[in-house]
């Protein structure tokens, strides 16, 4: 195999979409788009083992930043293949300068362990406690530019699942198509996770 110098990008180093869920003020509840997101795990201050956490990175300012770092909570929710129009509507609409933003909803379910909305439709859903936030810059540190991005690193507080898949007498592999995640493989494409193409950005959401 022959390997030649790449761009600095993250093509072929595919990652989920989550949709990310907090309410407005008026209690209306608000999700975005993102696939900035990763592991990890939280050491504990005292005795315990520790918890699973989260590393959610959301670039720019924008309505879904505004209300995390309000309320200091939200949930993540995987999107699968019958969701991504709705997600990809989500993702290029911003609730800043779009207040009808979310006349466009899916089936809303509140948290059970936090105040944050999560999705029925979605296979997994993640309730998230924000434990710590650091701004990044690719300025200077805290600038206040709008194009700092800013990350959230997260206790995982609750999970709901799609009962299908904690089935384990069904093969993994036929699960995991079951839940049917949409990743980004890069040059700004959407793909299944058995490799169909399903689309550029700002595809799907045509055909809401």
């Amino acid at each position: 195999m022959a390997k030649i110098k790449g761009n600095l990008d993250n093509d072929f180093c595919p990652q989920a979409f989550y949709l990310y869920g907090t309410y407005e003020e008026n209690g209306t509840p608000h999700f975005g788009m993102f696939n900035w997101f990763g592991w990890c795990w939280l050491s504990s201050d005292g005795e315990g083992e520790g918890t699973l956490g989260v590393m959610a990175c959301i670039g720019e300012e924008k309505k879904t930043k505004d209300l995390i770092r309000r309320d200091r909570m939200f949930s993540a929710n995987l999107v699968s293949e019958p969701l991504l129009p709705l997600a990809d509507y989500y993702g290029h609409t911003s609730g800043r300068e779009n207040p009808d933003k979310m006349k466009r909803l899916p089936t809303v379910e509140r948290g059970q362990a936090l105040d944050v909305p999560t999705i029925a439709e979605s296979p997994v859903s993640l309730e998230l406690k924000v434990v710590r936030e650091e701004r990044l810059a690719s300025g200077r540190l805290g600038d206040g530019s709008a194009n700092e991005s800013t990350l959230f690193l997260c206790e995982v507080v609750n999970v709901t699942i799609d009962e299908r898949l904690t089935d384990q007498s069904v093969p993994l592999a036929q699960r995991f198509q079951l839940a049917a995640p949409v990743i980004s493989p890069g040059e700004e494409h959407y793909m299944s996770s058995s490799g169909q193409d399903l689309g550029s950005w700002g595809e799907p959401l045509k055909t809401l």
